[in-house]
C-alpha cells in the first residue's frame, strides 16, 4: 500500500499525505448525505425556516451557518450527533486504516481509540474550540505510539484554515504542558493544554498547512506538533479525525491504554511529570 520512500518520509517528517485514499462514492458521499439530513432534522426540531436546494455533495452543509446564527448551541448538538453517523463509523473501522497503520508501524497491534473519533466543525472566526499547538498524546493517551487520521469533507482552501503542522517535531518526545490556557480562559479540557515554552518551540520548526479535498488522508504521529487552522471564510471547515494506537507500546501497556479527556480521564493523574503547573 505504501512505498518504502513514503514510509521513510513519514518516519522522518512525522506526517504523510495520501491523495485519494478513500473512495468518494462508497466512503465519503454517504457521510455527506447523512450530515445534510441531520441539518434538516435539527432545523425542523427548532422550527427554523431554511431554504436549501436538493442534496449536493459540494454544498452538503448548506444552511448550517444559518442555524448557528439563531443559536450557537444548536451547532454543538449537530457536532455531537454527526460522530454517530453509521457511515462515519464504518470509515473509522475501514480495513485500509489497519493496513496503513501496520505499514507505518511494522510489528504493531493496532487498535481504534474509543472516544477518539469525531467530525470537527471549525466555525468561521471562532477560537474557543480551535486546538492550540499540541501533541495528540496528552489529550488522547492510549499509547505513545499512535497515529491521527485526518480527512476533510470539503475542499479545504487557505481561507478555511487547514490543519497546521510542524514537520519533524515528533523528535521532541512528549512535551510538558500547562493545563490552563491563560490566553483564552474559555477553553477547557484538551483545548486548554499549552505546550511549555510554546513560542520558542514552534520557532524551531517549519510550519506547513496542506490543502486537501474529500478522499484525501493526512496521517500524523501522536507526538507531531500541530494545530487547528483559523477559519476566515464564510463556511465551516468539516473534517474527520480518528486515532489508532499500538497495544504493544510500553507506556500505554503499563497504564492500561487509558483514554484522555473525552473518556473522562484527567491527564494530570496519569502523567503528573508532564504537567508544568
Amino acid at each position: 500500500m505504501l512505498s518504502k520512500d513514503k514510509i521513510s518520509f513519514f518516519n522522518s517528517e512525522g506526517y504523510l499525505i495520501i491523495p485519494n485514499f478513500y473512495d468518494f462514492e462508497k466512503d465519503i458521499l454517504p457521510i455527506q448525505k447523512a450530515i445534510y439530513e441531520l441539518i434538516g432534522i435539527v432545523a425542523r426540531k427548532y422550527k427554523i425556516e431554511i431554504s436549501r436546494a436538493p442534496f449536493d455533495p459540494k454544498k452538503f452543509d448548506e444552511c448550517y451557518t444559518d442555524i448557528i446564527k439563531v443559536n450557537r448551541s444548536y451547532g454543538g448538538e449537530i457536532y455531537d450527533a454527526v460522530k454517530q453517523i453509521p457511515a462515519f463509523i464504518r470509515l473509522v473501522s475501514n480495513p485500509k486504516n489497519d493496513e496503513i497503520f501496520k505499514a507505518l508501524r511494522p510489528g504493531s497491534s493496532p487498535a481504534v481509540a474509543a472516544a477518539g473519533y469525531g467530525i470537527r466543525i471549525n466555525n468561521p472566526f471562532e477560537d474557543k474550540y480551535r486546538a492550540n499547538w499540541h501533541q495528540e498524546y496528552p489529550s488522547q493517551l492510549r499509547s505513545l505510539d499512535g497515529l491521527v487520521f485526518w480527512s476533510p469533507l470539503i475542499n479545504v482552501t487557505v481561507d478555511e484554515g487547514p490543519v497546521a503542522i510542524c514537520p519533524k517535531s515528533q523528535v521532541e518526545g512528549p512535551i510538558p504542558v500547562y493545563t490552563t490556557d491563560t490566553r483564552n480562559k474559555e477553553k477547557q479540557g484538551a483545548y486548554s493544554l499549552v505546550l511549555r515554552d510554546e513560542e520558542n518551540l514552534i520557532k524551531k520548526y517549519q510550519q506547513i498547512s496542506p490543502l486537501s479535498q474529500p478522499t484525501d488522508l493526512i496521517i500524523m504521529d501522536f507526538l507531531l506538533i500541530h494545530a487547528s487552522g483559523y477559519n476566515k471564510s464564510n463556511r465551516a471547515l468539516w473534517s474527520m479525525q480518528f486515532r489508532y494506537f499500538n497495544y504493544l507500546e510500553k507506556t500505554g501497556l503499563n497504564h492500561g491504554w487509558k483514554g484522555g479527556f473525552a473518556s473522562g480521564v484527567d491527564f494530570r493523574n496519569i502523567h503528573p511529570e508532564l504537567c508544568v503547573d
